[in-house]
């Protein structure tokens, strides 16, 4: 029996650091467990390290020994925030940053540009937010040195496996799968149904205020129930699931009705039984009206009122307006114990806002700790199709499959119920969604 644990002992990393804290923790678990499926155990025993066999690795000023060692930037010893003075050069055929001599058996601290990344530390820092109070895309240094559209983080975990097993071939790592899914996220269920008297009144003289002829047909059709509500697209997408086995979170929105959210009432009965329909073929979760965002009130309400149509705990959250409030929105999810975040991507521009394809845990820094929420990042969002051209779209979409797929990692697109209606080019983003889940 020792036999076998000293066996399974030199199969892992042994890592050394002269300070063992909760940054170092985080990330180290994260590139090495998480993404490449390497167990690892931490030291901060010279004597233990050196009399170690099997697979190991120093992280801080100078190497002890013949162990594969990365000098240290400072980053994942400090606490809090700072401006940075960040330098991207190339690492074969990618970028890297915070770079080291060449002492060290890689180039850049690749634990520190991954923190740097995945904790959204740009984002604690003061910076020029957009018209809808969102941290933009162009105020990112992926997006400034052009590389929002790769899955650093990945890329440079799957470089690091390699180097490391050309040193020590024995180690024990597990291989994971390519995925994608997507998210629909549907603020408004209905476009005519069920919006009440008033609401319905204003609507149909803004359509014919607008000489818009066919809306006010449709909407008194679907009045008198002789056709369905053009945004009630939910079975088509239930047939696509069943059809091609595909992944898919429905998203729906459950706020009161104000300024920021028109959703129908969470009372309304045909609303109540869409989400229960799509409940019982795919994942639903919870799309935060704007209030919900701001205060964990009003965000405790939808979650009951969620929980109370579909009678299961409430796992799955995502911000509807995607102006994410880093930490304070996420720590609110904690309280709550809600697990599973969808928020981190851009609306307007592709790309990995936090760097990776991987879902990862969430990483406070104004608490220095690691919270149980995972954040499952998108790489594209359907309302980019209003700015970019078929096929300039079409060429990213591909370029960002590609490299989620050479990393195995997960592709995460998000589209909106309206996207699939008549009243929308439909068969570009079906198009979309096929190409994203490689349907015929």
């Amino acid at each position: 029996m020792p036999t076998k644990v000293c066996f399974k002992t030199l199969l892992m990393l042994l890592i050394y650091t002269q300070k063992i804290t909760p940054r170092i923790i985080y990330v180290f678990k994260h590139i090495c467990t998480h993404i490449l499926g390497i167990p690892i155990k931490f030291t901060s025993k010279i004597e233990e390290f050196i009399a170690h066999d099997g697979a190991k690795l120093s992280y801080g000023r100078q190497a002890l020994g013949n162990e594969f060692f990365i000098q240290n930037v400072d980053l994942l010893i400090e606490q809090g925030f700072s401006e940075l003075e960040i330098k991207v050069q190339p690492w074969d055929d990618t970028i890297c940053f915070f770079p080291l001599p060449e002492a060290s058996d890689l180039p850049f601290d690749i634990f520190a540009a991954s923190f740097y990344l995945l904790s959204r530390y740009e984002e604690y820092l003061p910076h020029v937010k957009d018209e809808e109070g969102r941290f933009p895309a162009s105020e990112s240094l992926a997006s400034q040195e052009s590389f929002l559209h790769k899955p650093v983080v990945d890329i440079w975990a799957i470089k690091f496996r390699e180097i490391l097993l050309n040193r020590f071939p024995k180690l024990e790592y597990s291989d994971r799968k390519y995925k994608v899914g997507t998210i629909v996220a549907s603020e408004n269920t209905f476009i005519f149904k069920n919006k009440g008297f008033l609401r319905s009144f204003v609507g149909m003289f803004s359509d014919l205020f607008q000489f818009q002829l066919g809306k006010v047909i449709d909407r008194l059709q679907v009045w008198i129930r002789i056709k369905d509500d053009p945004h009630d697209i939910f079975e088509d997408l239930i047939d696509l699931i069943k059809q091609h086995k595909i992944y898919m979170l429905f998203m729906f929105q459950l706020s009161d009705f104000s300024l920021y959210d028109r959703n129908i009432s969470h009372n309304r009965i045909p609303h109540r039984a869409v989400i229960k329909s799509v409940a019982d073929y795919a994942k639903v979760g919870l799309l935060m009206g704007y209030y919900a965002m701001e205060n964990i009130k009003s965000l405790r309400k939808e979650k009951l009122r969620m929980e109370e149509i579909i009678h299961i705990p409430v796992e799955n959250v995502m911000n509807s307006k995607y102006n994410l409030r880093l930490p304070d929105q996420y720590n609110n999810l904690t309280e709550l114990e809600i697990n599973n975040d969808h928020s981190m991507g851009y609306p307007d521009v592709p790309g990995f806002r936090a760097g990776t394809c991987t879902p990862y845990l969430f990483y406070d820094i104004n608490m220095e700790v690691t919270t149980p929420l995972k954040v499952h990042p998108y790489a594209f969002n359907s309302a980019v199709a209003e700015d970019m051209t078929k096929t300039k779209l079409k060429e990213d979409l591909a370029r960002m499959l590609l490299e989620v797929k050479e990393v195995k990692g997960m592709f995460r697109g998000v589209f909106r119920n309206q996207d699939f209606s008549n009243y929308s080019n439909k068969e570009y983003y079906y198009s979309l969604l096929k190409q994203i889940h490689e349907i015929g």
